[in-house]
C-alpha cells in the first residue's frame, strides 16, 4: 500500500502533453514514480466503466485539465458530463486536478477544486503540483532550468502562426509524428505530412508545433510553397540565432543550417505547403533537431519518414461540425460529413455557412450539397473537384455577393494574390488611388477593414495572423492565407470584366510597394514578399511600364542576393512575354534580356548565356538608332561572358569597345560605369597574361575610384585587391604584400569578416605572404578564408574552387604532399566538370596534380600528364601565355626528373627566352627557368654557362625576394623550381 501511495499517475488530453511532461519530471525529481495516461475522450465510450478502468492505476491520480472539453460535440460532453457526475465520488480520496486552461470550467470539473497553473512562476507552480499529487517538497530542489522547459515559457528562438483553437481529434496521427521524431534520438529526424489539399496537413503541423513546442528551444516556421520566400523567411533565422546576415542569400542559409547542424539546442524547422524537393532541399538542416514537412508531393518520401494524411474519421468530423456550429445533430453532422467525403476544409466552411445563415433549413442545405448541380447555383462544373465541393463553394461566394458585398469585392481582390500569404498589409498602405473605389474607403478605416476581413476569414475558412498596428496601440490584420482550392475556385467563376479590374488593381498595390532600390539588403524581405504575387496579379503579362519596372527590380533583387536560379525563371517570363508585344530594342525588354544572360552565366549556362548575349548585341547593332547605354550594357555583359568562356581577346576587345563608347557619351574618369567597364578590362588584361597593361589599369581606376566614390567603397577596394593581385602575379611580392595587408584590413572594417570579397581579399593575402615565404600565416589565413567559403558556398562554387586549389599547392610546400594531391586531384576534376576539359582552368588544375605526382615519385605518370597539359594549354592560351610558359616550366621538371636531360635543357631554354620575350628578364618565371636551366646544363657537362646562370639567378632573386628568401636557397643548393597555376578571380 505504501508502494501504491508514493507513485502518482498523471492523466491529461494529448494537446497538453507539454505540461504533462513537465508535472512528471517535476514529480520524479522529488522522489516519487510517475504513470503517465493519455485521454482521448473521442475514443473512449462516455461510460462509467471507461472512467473507472481511466482512474484504475495505482497510487494518486492527478487529473490535468485543459479546455478540451470545448472540442467535443454536444451530446458527447454531455454524456462525458453524466459519467463524471456518477463517477467521480468514488476517487475524491485519491484524486487531485490541476487546470492549465483560461477558460471557464464546467460544473462537473469545478467540484474537482482544480489548482491553475497558469500565469505563476515556474518555482510556485511546481509547489502547487508537488501539493496536489500529495508529495512532499524534497529538501534540495533541482535546478528548474534543467529537463523539459516550464510549458509557460515560450521557446527562446520562435516564430509560428498562431494555434487554431478549432482543432480537434488526429490523436493518432500526431502520436505516430511524436514517435517518428523520438526515434530519431540523437541524430535529429524528418518527417513528411502527406496528402492532398483541403485534408489539414497545416493545421495538422500547427498543433504538434504548439503541442509540444515545449521540448524545443527553437521552432521556425517557413511557407515553403514559393522558393523565394522560403529562403528569405529560412535566412531571417539567421539573426535570432545570432549570426550576421552574409548579404548573399545563399551564404546566409548555408551559415544558419551550419549553426543547427553544430548546436545542442533542440530544434524543429517546419517547411509548410513544400512543393518539388529539389526547390528547397537546401533549407533542410542535417543536425540533431527535427523537420516538419507538408506536401502533396509524393517525392518528398525519399527524404524523410512519411505520415499520410486521410480525412477526418467520421467521429472526429462530427465532433468538429458540432464545435463548428450547434444547429446541427449528430445525425444531420454526419450526413455533412458524408456530403463532402469528411475533408476538414470543406466541413470548416459548410458548417461555418449554416452557422451563419440560421433561416436556411439544415437539411434543405444537405439535399443542395449531396444532390445538387453546381449551375443551378451560378457556376459551371468544372470536373476539377466534386460537385458537392462546387456547390458548397457556389452558395459560399453566392451567399458574399448578395449579403456581404464589400466580402465579395474584397475577395475578388484578394484572389489576385498569392493564396500562401496576401498582402493585407499592403493593401492598408496602398495610395487610394490604386484600390477599386468600392474598396478605397473600407481600406481607409481600419474598424471596418478590420472586420470585413475577419467575416471573409470566418465564412472562408481564411488563416489570419494579427501584428500591432505601427501607428496606434491596437492589433490589425497583418497577413491572410486562403487555402489553394478555394482561392483556384473563385480565379475560375470570375468575370473576365472583374478579372482584369481587380488584377489591375493588385498590380498598382504592387507598385506603390515597390522600394526601388534592390540593391539595399535592408529591401531584401520586401522584395521577397512581392515576387510570389507577380503571377497571379498577371504583372509578367502587363505592358504598364510601371509594373514592368517593378518586375525587373525583383530580378535585380534575385541576382544581388545570389537567387540565379529564380532569376533566371523570372527574366526568362519577362522576356517571352515582353517580346511579343514590344520593339527589338525596348528598354525594358533589353534589361531583361541582358538580367536573363546573367543569370545564365552565373547558373554556369555560358553557351546559352553568349547564345542571348549575340543576339541582343546583333539586334541592337541592326537597328541603328540605339540608345549608347544599351550598347554598352549588351558588350558589357556578353564580354563577362566570353571571360567566362576563357574567349579573353574577344572579351577584352568587348570591354574596351564599350569603355570608349562610355567614356563618350557618359563621360570618362569620373563616371562610375565607365570605370566599372574599364575595370573588367582590366580583369581581362590578366587573364590575357598581359600582366603590367592590367595592373597600369587598375591602378587608374583604384585612383579614379577613392575620389569618387571614397577609399571605403566596396568597387574602391575591389581596385585595390585587382592592383595588389598584378603585382604579386608580376613578381612584386613584397609590394603587393604591403598593399594586400592594408586591403585586407579595410575590407574587415567596411564589410565585414564574413562578407564574399572580404574573403577573396584574405585569400590573396595569403597568397601574398606564401611567395614572401611566410608559409605558417599563408596556412592560417587561407585555411580559415576556404573553411568560411566551403561552410557558405559548398566545395563547387568558383570561389572555393579557386581557394581549394591554391591552397593544395600550399600545403606542398609545407610537405603534405597526401592532402595537396587529394584538393589537386578534387579541383582540376571539378573544374572539368563544370567547365569542360579544354578551359584553361581546368588545364591548369591538371598541371597541378602533375607537379604533386612528380613529388610522389611517380615520375612517368607525371611526365605523361604534364606533356598533355602543356599541349592542351597553348591550344587554349596561345604559347606566349604566362600560364603556357609555367606548364612548360613543369614539363622540364619531369622531363629531368624522367632521365632526359637534353630535352629538359632545349625546352628550358626555350622557353626562358619566350618568358624573357613576354613577362621581361627580371620576372621571377624568366629567373627561375634559368635557374632550372642551369641545372640541366650542369648535367650535361656546360658548367661555365650553367655557373653564369646560377649567378645571375641569384643575384636577381636576392635583389627581388630578399638574402633570405627560401628561393635563394634552393637555387644556391641546386634545386629545381617548380611552377603552380592559381585561377584568376571573374
Amino acid at each position: 500500500m505504501t508502494a501504491e501511495l508514493e507513485h502518482v499517475t498523471v492523466v491529461f488530453a494529448g494537446q497538453s502533453e507539454s505540461w504533462a511532461r513537465w508535472i512528471d519530471h517535476q514529480i520524479q525529481a522529488a522522489g516519487r514514480a510517475t504513470t503517465l495516461i493519455r485521454w482521448n475522450p473521442l475514443r473512449r465510450p462516455p461510460t462509467v466503466e471507461a472512467l473507472a478502468d481511466l482512474l484504475s492505476a495505482p497510487g494518486r491520480v492527478l487529473l490535468l485539465l485543459d479546455d478540451w472539453y470545448e472540442r467535443l460535440g454536444r451530446e458527447r460532453f454531455t454524456a462525458w458530463a453524466d459519467v463524471l457526475r456518477q463517477g467521480l465520488p468514488a476517487y475524491r480520496d485519491r484524486l487531485a486536478a490541476v487546470s492549465v486552461t483560461a477558460r471557464p470550467m464546467p460544473e462537473e470539473v469545478i467540484a474537482l477544486a482544480p489548482v491553475e497553473l497558469r500565469g505563476l512562476r515556474p518555482e510556485v507552480a511546481r509547489s502547487r503540483v508537488l501539493e496536489c499529487a500529495g508529495v512532499p517538497a524534497p529538501g534540495i530542489l533541482v535546478d528548474l532550468r534543467r529537463g523539459p522547459r516550464f510549458p509557460d515559457d515560450p521557446p527562446e528562438v520562435w516564430q509560428a502562426p498562431r494555434r487554431n483553437r478549432r482543432f480537434i481529434g488526429r490523436t493518432e496521427l500526431l502520436e505516430k509524428m511524436y514517435g517518428a521524431f523520438s526515434a530519431g534520438r540523437t541524430e535529429g529526424a524528418a518527417v513528411v505530412l502527406l496528402g492532398p489539399g483541403g485534408f489539414g496537413k497545416t493545421q495538422l503541423a500547427l498543433e504538434y508545433v504548439h503541442r509540444f513546442a515545449g521540448e524545443y528551444d527553437i521552432v521556425w516556421w517557413v511557407n515553403a510553397a514559393q522558393r523565394v520566400t522560403a529562403r528569405e523567411q529560412f535566412a531571417e533565422l539567421a539573426s535570432r540565432l545570432g549570426l550576421p546576415d552574409a548579404g548573399d542569400l545563399a551564404a546566409t542559409i548555408k551559415a544558419v543550417r551550419r549553426e543547427l547542424d553544430r548546436t545542442i539546442r533542440p530544434w524543429l524547422m517546419v517547411l509548410d505547403g513544400a512543393e518539388d524537393p529539389d526547390r528547397v532541399l537546401d533549407l533542410l538542416p542535417e543536425g540533431r533537431g527535427h523537420v516538419l514537412i507538408t506536401t502533396y508531393r509524393t517525392d518528398w518520401g525519399a527524404h524523410a519518414e512519411t505520415v499520410t494524411i486521410p480525412v477526418f474519421e467520421r467521429q472526429e468530423s462530427v465532433a468538429f461540425v458540432g464545435r463548428r456550429t450547434a444547429r446541427l445533430s449528430d445525425e444531420q453532422a454526419e450526413r455533412l460529413a458524408e456530403a463532402v467525403e469528411d475533408m476538414p476544409l470543406l466541413l470548416d466552411q459548410t458548417a461555418t455557412w449554416l452557422d451563419l445563415n440560421p433561416a436556411v433549413p439544415v437539411d434543405a442545405y444537405l439535399r443542395d450539397i449531396r444532390d445538387g448541380r453546381p449551375d443551378r447555383f451560378g457556376v459551371m462544373a468544372s470536373g476539377q473537384y466534386p460537385q458537392s465541393f462546387e456547390v458548397a463553394w457556389a452558395k459560399l461566394v453566392n451567399s458574399l455577393r448578395e449579403g456581404a458585398e464589400s466580402a465579395w469585392q474584397l475577395l475578388n481582390l484578394l484572389v489576385c494574390f498569392s493564396p500562401d500569404v496576401v498582402p493585407v498589409r499592403l493593401l492598408q498602405t496602398a495610395r487610394h488611388g490604386d484600390l477599386p473605389p468600392e474598396l478605397a474607403e473600407l481600406v481607409a478605416e481600419p474598424s471596418s477593414w478590420n472586420t470585413a476581413l475577419r467575416k471573409l476569414s470566418e465564412i472562408t475558412s481564411m488563416r489570419i495572423e494579427y501584428e500591432q498596428n505601427p501607428r496606434m496601440d491596437t492589433q490589425t490584420v497583418g497577413t491572410l492565407r486562403m487555402h489553394r482550392l478555394f482561392h483556384r475556385f473563385v480565379r475560375s467563376i470570375q468575370s473576365p470584366d472583374d478579372a482584369a479590374r481587380y488584377s489591375a488593381a493588385a498590380r498598382r498595390v504592387l507598385v506603390s510597394a515597390d522600394p526601388r532600390d534592390p540593391a539595399s539588403t535592408a529591401n531584401g524581405a520586401r522584395y521577397a514578399a512581392l515576387i510570389p504575387h507577380l503571377e497571379p496579379s498577371r504583372a509578367l503579362e502587363s505592358p504598364d511600364d510601371d509594373v514592368r519596372e517593378l518586375v525587373l527590380n525583383c530580378i535585380e533583387y534575385l541576382r544581388m542576393r545570389g537567387e540565379y536560379h529564380d532569376g533566371w525563371w523570372l527574366s526568362r517570363m519577362a522576356v517571352e512575354n515582353w517580346s511579343a508585344t514590344a520593339t527589338p530594342t525596348d528598354r525594358n525588354v533589353l534589361v531583361a534580356v541582358h538580367q536573363l544572360a546573367n543569370m545564365l552565366r552565373r547558373l554556369g549556362k555560358y553557351a546559352e548565356a553568349e547564345s542571348v548575349g549575340r543576339d541582343i548585341l546583333q539586334r541592337l547593332e541592326a537597328a541603328g538608332n540605339t540608345r549608347p547605354i544599351e550598347l554598352i550594357r549588351a558588350k558589357d555583359g556578353l564580354g563577362g561572358t566570353l571571360m567566362a568562356l576563357a574567349r579573353y581577346d574577344e572579351a577584352g576587345a568587348l570591354f574596351e569597345e564599350a569603355a570608349s563608347i562610355a567614356a563618350a557619351e557618359l563621360g570618362d574618369e569620373h563616371v562610375p560605369r565607365t570605370l566599372a567597364l574599364r575595370s573588367n578590362l582590366a580583369v581581362a588584361l590578366g587573364l590575357q597574361g598581359h600582366y603590367a597593361d592590367s595592373l597600369s589599369l587598375h591602378l587608374k581606376v583604384f585612383e579614379a575610384r577613392v575620389e569618387v566614390l571614397g577609399g571605403k567603397h566596396p568597387l574602391t577596394l575591389n581596385s585595390a585587391l585587382g592592383t595588389a593581385w598584378m603585382l604579386r602575379l608580376l613578381g612584386d611580392y613584397r609590394e603587393a604584400l604591403a598593399i594586400q595587408g592594408h586591403n585586407s584590413r579595410a575590407h574587415s572594417q567596411a564589410l565585414g569578416r564574413h562578407h564574399s570579397q572580404t574573403l577573396l581579399a584574405e585569400h590573396n593575402l595569403a597568397l601574398c605572404a606564401r611567395r614572401v615565404g611566410d608559409l605558417q600565416f599563408a596556412e592560417a589565413m587561407m585555411g580559415a578564408a576556404r573553411r568560411r567559403l566551403l561552410g557558405r558556398r559548398g566545395p563547387q562554387h568558383p570561389e572555393s574552387l579557386m581557394v581549394t586549389c591554391d591552397y593544395a599547392m600550399l600545403l606542398r610546400d609545407l610537405g603534405r604532399i597526401e592532402e595537396a594531391r587529394e584538393l589537386a586531384e578534387f579541383s582540376a576534376g571539378q573544374y572539368a566538370a563544370q567547365l569542360g576539359d579544354h578551359h584553361p582552368y581546368a588545364i591548369g588544375a591538371r598541371d597541378n596534380v602533375a607537379v604533386l605526382l612528380r613529388e610522389a615519385g611517380e615520375d612517368r605518370e607525371a611526365l605523361e600528364l604534364s606533356c598533355g597539359v602543356r599541349a592542351q594549354m597553348e591550344e587554349a592560351v596561345g604559347a606566349d601565355h604566362p600560364w603556357a610558359i609555367g606548364c612548360a616550366k613543369n614539363q622540364v621538371a619531369a622531363l629531368a626528373a624522367d632521365g632526359d636531360t637534353e630535352a629538359a635543357a632545349a625546352l628550358g631554354r626555350e622557353s626562358a627566352e619566350r618568358a624573357a620575350r613576354t613577362l621581361s628578364d627580371a620576372h621571377i618565371l624568366t629567373i627561375s627557368l634559368r635557374a632550372g636551366l642551369a641545372v640541366d646544363l650542369a648535367g650535361l657537362g656546360e658548367h661555365e654557362e650553367a655557373e653564369a646562370l646560377r649567378r645571375d639567378a641569384a643575384t636577381r632573386l636576392t635583389g627581388l625576394l630578399g638574402a633570405d628568401h627560401p628561393h635563394i636557397r634552393h637555387i644556391l643548393e641546386r634545386h629545381r623550381p617548380h611552377w603552380d597555376f592559381e585561377p584568376q578571380p571573374i
